[in-house]
């Protein structure tokens, strides 16, 4: 999806969504700072953009069996007043510039600015939409018709993971790039349980392994 144009409806919050319906599929949500693209600490502008490697490939991958993709990111950068959603949807261009060059596009794009310690009315710390809370998850499956039982998140954090599985995900796939450290890994590895089910990755490539989940879809 290319040329976007905000209709989340609260100024917190940030949503872009084509207008296809995928009739109860299953999603790939991903997280995007640190697993699409390279962690560089509020990332506000196009030429700090750089994409994780095998970012592109995957999501490609998962295009073409019509499996619907779904970024999902906490925006805290927002919040703090350190950039703006115009700043944060030349980002999104950029990214989709780039994606399309590789035969890759997004379905839909969600973002939170609200953070504990943001300004104004931005300050807040338990926002719907704010992973681990699932809001971003539901909008999605409301709004594109989508099966949350059959998706699945790839995220950096132990939150992006607890987002899903509160969402009712079947599986999570934390990765070592980005914020994925050690501590981070262990807080989601503890997530796994017999309704969601988490692996281990060192980047979003490893999500092609679980491709074969969506081989109905």
């Amino acid at each position: 999806m290319t040329g976007f144009h905000n209709e989340a409806g609260d100024p917190g919050c940030w949503a872009s969504v084509g207008a296809r319906r995928f009739e109860g599929r299953g999603a790939l949500f991903l997280d995007r700072d640190g697993v699409v693209v390279e962690e560089v600490g509020y990332l506000s502008r196009p030429k700090d953009m750089v994409l994780e490697d095998g970012a592109a490939e995957t999501i490609a991958a998962f295009n073409r069996m019509g499996v619907p993709v779904v970024l999902v990111t906490n925006q805290s950068g927002v919040a703090r007043g350190y950039f703006g959603w115009p700043a944060f949807e030349a980002v999104q261009q950029a990214l989709a510039d780039r994606l399309a060059a590789a035969g890759a596009h997004l379905d839909a794009v969600f973002a939170c600015g609200y953070h504990e310690s943001g300004q104004g009315f931005l300050a807040m710390a338990d926002h719907p939409w704010r992973k681990p809370a699932p809001g971003m998850f539901l909008a999605a499956a409301e709004r594109m018709d989508l099966d949350l039982s059959r998706s699945l998140i790839v995220g950096d954090r132990a939150q992006d993971l607890a987002a899903g599985r509160a969402a009712g995900l079947v599986a999570g796939l934390h990765v070592a790039t980005g914020h994925g450290d050690a501590a981070e890994q262990a807080a989601a590895a503890a997530l796994n349980g017999p309704a969601f089910e988490v692996g281990l990755a060192a980047n979003v490539g490893g999500a092609l392994d679980l491709l074969p989940r969506f081989g109905d879809a």
